[in-house]
């Protein structure tokens, strides 16, 4: 087989429309293949035309004002028609999944797909679907058993996928973890970016959108019983849904009524000023319900911020207890969860010596575990494998 490969990545995701890990992994693995000789990538990508050369493409007119999963699956229509130029399709994320099983199927090229989440495991889509979840959890369903291989973002995710579908052969099934820019998540101490922002004090921040899945609501609760001298930056925006949207808002507005030091930043930070509210917190906070991996704990590791995450799906694999940061259990009692959550927050929001020994390890893991040539070159031997 020669040398050149093309390969065509199809992603709901890319900039400037970049919300979520998934998101950011498409965009960070993208330009480790394309450092790679004899490897070329077409990105086709949803949310209209763009001008770096991507193939961004428009929900076809009649269905733009329908339920979000029909508008995904007759936008990975559109892409498919345009996939006949490449070796393999590799998908992200079940917006994208349909784009290449159908083009595997025109055009008996293998279909990849990257698990970056699974649909049986966040029933709360619903409330964001509708009758689309039922969609979206076919769509996800029939790539993955159809695929010529599955990526999976970690070991935990493996899992999750064999038992969300034992008909999937476990031999397809790869683990190739997420990876992380350290030159770009890196140490800022840029004071003015907490100055712009009227952030004083000691803090703890949170980053992610605002869904069920990343457990903001369990935080905020917990965050009645911390120590008041101990601020939050809350960098959340996006909400998938009204009811969490409004959920959270609640929360939020109650602990600012009695403390002074809650920030609520709702719009996505630029990257040097995400760097600079990850470095100067005291801990990193990732209290999910479900993540796959959680490439935003590594992003604070590079930042050399401790972290405190919930010891779920995939984060043991990044979180390295008690050495990078600690793991709190995630249990279906949520007044518990929150209670150990509460409790861990306070203990080491009081304990900077060791706050500051987490994150200089975690940044030593991050770069030594976790760098994107591995990631890539691990991703170009599958690729072979299945053109073989």
């Amino acid at each position: 087989m020669s040398s050149d490969l093309k390969v065509g990545i199809v992603t709901k995701e890319w900039p400037p429309q970049v919300y979520g890990g998934a998101g950011v992994h498409v965009v960070q693995l993208t330009q480790a293949l394309r450092k790679i000789s004899g490897v070329n990538v077409d990105v086709h990508c949803f949310g209209g035309v763009r001008t770096d050369g991507s193939f961004g493409y428009d929900t076809p007119g009649e269905f733009a004002s329908t339920n979000p999963a029909l508008k995904a699956i007759a936008t990975d229509l559109a892409i498919a028609k345009n996939l006949a130029n490449v070796q393999l399709v590799h998908s992200h994320t079940w917006y994208a999944n349909m784009a290449g099983h159908t083009a595997a199927l025109l055009y008996g090229i293998p279909h990849i797909v990257s698990a970056h989440s699974l649909e049986p495991l966040r029933p709360w889509k619903a409330e964001q679907l509708g009758g689309g979840y039922q969609i979206s959890s076919w769509a996800e369903k029939t790539a993955y058993e159809s695929a010529a291989a599955i990526i999976s973002v970690s070991d935990g995710m493996r899992a999750d996928v064999l038992s969300a579908y034992p008909n999937v052969d476990p031999a397809k099934v790869h683990t190739i973890r997420n990876g992380v820019d350290v030159s770009k998540f890196a140490p800022n101490p840029d004071a003015s970016v907490l100055a712009k922002y009227g952030i004083t004090g000691s803090y703890a921040t949170f980053v992610g959108r605002i869904t069920r899945q990343k457990g903001l609501a369990h935080l905020l609760r917990a965050w009645k019983s911390v120590p008041a001298e101990h601020g939050l930056v809350l960098c959340a925006g996006s909400p998938d849904e009204p009811g969490i949207g409004a959920e959270v808002a609640e929360l939020i507005a109650e602990l600012q009524k009695t403390r002074k030091n809650i920030w609520w930043i709702k719009d996505m930070l630029p990257h040097a000023e995400l760097t600079a509210v990850l470095t100067q917190a005291e801990l990193f906070l990732c209290p999910s319900i479900y993540e796959p991996l959680g490439i935003v704990n590594l992003e604070a590791m590079g930042c050399q911020t401790a972290v405190l995450a919930s010891r779920i799906g995939g984060i043991p694999e990044v979180v390295d207890h008690l050495k990078t940061g600690e793991l709190v259990d995630y249990t279906e009692d949520h007044s518990k969860f929150e209670g150990d959550l509460s409790a861990a927050i306070t203990r080491l929001m009081a304990n900077p010596e060791l706050l500051k020994k987490y994150g200089e390890a975690g940044r030593e893991r991050a770069t030594t575990h976790f760098g994107w040539d591995a990631v890539a070159q691990a991703t170009i031997a599958l690729y072979r494998s299945v053109l073989r």
